[in-house]
């Protein structure tokens, strides 16, 4: 028997990056999936056809999640498709990707990260979690970060915006209980193609951090799928309102 069999789960930044990785286990786990996306069109596609090919129902959403009405909207989509949702998945987040230094103050970065991580990641709790509570039950699993446990000397607004995910899964989880878990995962850094493609990334960052990393590496997303797997089935159904670090044993060492 499939771990997720006859599931439905939304996946946010489902087009690229990590959270293709999700949608894909979550298929291969017998789960239907939405596959959200606001950028990357081509690529919600090319998931959402290979959730298909593994014999699952796919649906894609598009929207900003920083934006209330988006978010309305991506969360009657989405129920609608399937008939229902019993997994979210809240893993687009803003990094500040182009940011080397705490002394680039920009306004706008710093807004738009705090738009995007928390009142997106805030907004998609309370409609998706609203709904649940209302109906059979659920989980939510927000994918945060291990930036939390040394901070971030480069985008201080990344961390705080961080620490607050942190804030939002405590509050939601006694609020939406019992029906409803709510958990966060603290990843560690992905070798994703953004991150790949970070100017301070190719020069030094990536071998600062895997020498600060006690086993040795570079998370892959696939490192991630399983710890997210794990918060959103029923292994984890007597956690609710935790934060689970998954990050190669950075944070003993800090980043």
């Amino acid at each position: 028997m499939k771990k997720f069999a006859e599931r439905k789960v939304l996946v946010t930044g489902a087009g690229r990056g990590f959270g293709r990785a999700l949608a894909l286990a979550f298929a291969r786990e017998g789960a239907d999936v939405v596959v959200h996306y606001n950028s990357s069109a081509a690529g919600a596609e090319e998931v959402a056809g290979e959730v298909r090919a593994l014999g699952q129902k796919a649906a894609i959403v598009r929207g900003d999640i920083s934006s209330h009405a988006d978010v309305l909207h991506i969360t009657k989509t989405s129920f609608e498709a399937l008939g229902g949702l019993d997994i979210l998945v809240n893993n687009v987040g803003d990094m500040a990707l182009d940011q080397v230094s705490w002394r680039q103050f920009d306004e706008k970065v710093i807004d738009h990260t705090l738009a995007v991580d928390i009142k997106g990641t805030m907004f998609m709790i309370h409609e998706v979690g609203s709904r649940m509570l209302d109906g059979a039950g659920g989980v939510i699993v927000n994918i945060g970060s291990q930036v939390v446990i040394a901070g971030s000397p480069r985008a201080p607004q990344y961390a705080a915006a961080k620490y607050g995910v942190i804030g939002l899964t405590k509050s939601y989880a006694r609020a939406l209980a019992p029906k409803v878990r709510v958990n966060t995962l603290g990843a560690a850094f992905m070798e994703t193609e953004a991150l790949k493609n970070r100017h301070d990334w190719k020069n030094g960052r990536r071998d600062e951090i895997l020498k600060q990393t006690p086993l040795g590496r570079i998370a892959t997303p696939e490192d991630m799928v399983g710890p997210t797997l794990f918060l959103a089935g029923d292994d984890s159904r007597h956690m609710t309102g935790q934060f689970l670090l998954c990050n190669g044993g950075l944070a003993m060492v800090g980043a």
